[in-house]
């Protein structure tokens, strides 16, 4: 479990630096991107090869009706990502529409999975994420966004952005290992 959670370590050092330390970070001036491009990449590789190895306490598993709230909040979870990169109105109303996704994916994923890796996984990326949050309020206290006008036609395209990558993410996750929908 230890690459599991270096890995999950990793990942919020990589997202952090800029947040923790932006006069260093700064003055890697574009080489900074790369190396904390290569940091994620390294992170995810010491997540995935943990969490695969990993073996801990298992508390519940999944449920019929637990993967299906686990769907019920990916869903929203993935719009809210697709919302932000498409700047829907979704994504201007809501300060930081790609870490709440995100959010949503890990909490919903702790949902499924009572177990002690999960918990390490799911649970220390869901806290990276509201520490990103605030750690974000704090660096810029007074943003406000510009109040949206909405365009439903840019929604609805974001909705089935959406959906498309949900149904693809719950195929090729069905085709990995564990099924997200059904027994």
């Amino acid at each position: 479990m230890i690459l599991l959670a270096l890995g999950v370590a990793l990942w919020a050092a990589a997202h952090a630096w800029k947040r923790l330390a932006p006069a260093q970070r700064a003055g890697f001036g574009e080489r900074g991107k790369g190396i904390v491009s290569l940091a994620l990449l390294a992170s995810i590789v010491l997540m995935v090869i943990g969490y695969r190895a990993a073996d801990g306490a298992v508390w519940w598993g999944p449920t019929p009706m637990l993967k299906g709230l686990n769907n019920l909040l990916i869903l929203p979870g993935f719009y809210l990502f697709a919302a932000s990169g498409m700047k829907s109105a979704a994504a201007r109303r809501l300060r930081h529409p790609q870490l709440v996704g995100f959010s949503l994916w890990a909490g919903a994923h702790l949902l499924v999975n009572g177990d002690a890796p999960s918990f390490v996984l799911f649970g220390g990326l869901l806290l990276w994420a509201l520490a990103e949050i605030v750690l974000i309020n704090r660096a810029e206290p007074d943003r406000r966004p510009p109040p949206p006008p909405v365009e439903w036609a840019k929604e609805a395209r974001v909705a089935a952005a959406a959906l498309l990558v949900f149904l693809a993410v719950g195929w090729l996750h069905g085709w990995l290992g564990p099924r997200p929908w059904g027994a």
